[in-house]
């Protein structure tokens, strides 16, 4: 009997540089990191955010760091910073690429962006590509806690045990307090653990970007603040209560065996 050959893996497309990357103006003081990467004449996509999962040569990918995140200014900024705000950017830089409609890609906190995006401008969205993570699940006892539990010592050690039932709550508080020691230990622990848990193996890679404290403080105070404030929808079904508005629109949800992973 001959043997097989193993099938081969199929990875993510590999890196390709930006062909334009500007600073874009969106408000009195918040410049946003934009770039489009791809082919200038392919189907645009938006991705909430992240990178590589989109052919090159095919997609005109559309890129940018949300008000206070990554190379956007200024850094780890909570102030005219929430859902709202984040919908008039992307529909401003819509308008700049010259782009009538796009396909929405979101992971994560950017499956929820996304959604909240299809809903106010339905008629923007060609297609929509969605997967994410629940939140009790990963930042309480019982979830991803039991897959990484090493990991979660380390997230939970700097919490005393009397505010251990709401983390996000725990941590919000200490991410935004007057104590810059105080901040920064919760930013990097909040970001190791996100980092430690993000891919099926753990990237020394991504751990190593949490020793840059200023890259931990964006992470963690921007994503803690959306996750307090709820999204900031003005109720907790809002998604739910305005689904009829996108019904139109074909979406794919993407949910496998480690769907409890970010996979950034």
């Amino acid at each position: 009997m001959q043997a097989t050959e193993e099938p081969k893996e199929k990875g993510l497309y590999p890196p390709v540089d930006p062909y334009h990357v500007f600073g874009f103006p969106c408000h009195n003081f918040h410049e946003l990191y934009v770039e489009l990467t791809g082919n200038p004449l392919g189907t645009p996509v938006l991705f909430l955010h992240g990178g590589q999962y989109f052919n090159p040569q095919r997609y005109r990918i559309v890129i940018f760091h949300q008000r206070g995140a990554g190379r956007s200014k200024p850094a780890a900024s909570l102030e005219d910073n929430d859902t709202w705000s984040l919908i008039f950017d992307i529909e401003k830089i819509r308008k700049h690429c010259n782009i009538e409609r796009w396909v929405v890609f979101g992971g994560s906190w950017g499956s929820t962006l996304a959604l909240a995006y299809a809903i106010e401008h339905p008629y923007r969205v060609k297609a929509m590509i969605l997967r994410g993570v629940e939140l009790n699940w990963y930042y309480q006892e019982g979830g991803a806690s039991n897959i990484f539990p090493d990991y979660w010592e380390d997230f939970v050690r700097i919490i005393p045990p009397e505010e251990r039932n709401d983390m996000i709550a725990a941590y919000y508080k200490r991410l935004t307090g007057t104590d810059e020691k105080v901040m920064l230990e919760a930013a990097m622990a909040w970001s190791r653990w996100e980092m430690a848990t993000s891919k099926l193996e753990v990237d020394e890679k991504l751990l190593k970007k949490v020793q840059d404290p200023m890259w931990a403080l964006q992470f963690a105070r921007i994503e803690c603040h959306y996750f307090i404030n709820k999204g900031f929808f003005k109720t907790d079904n809002h998604i739910l209560d305005n689904i009829e508005k996108i019904n139109h629109i074909p979406c794919h949800i993407i949910q496998g065996r480690y769907g409890s992973l970010i996979l950034i």
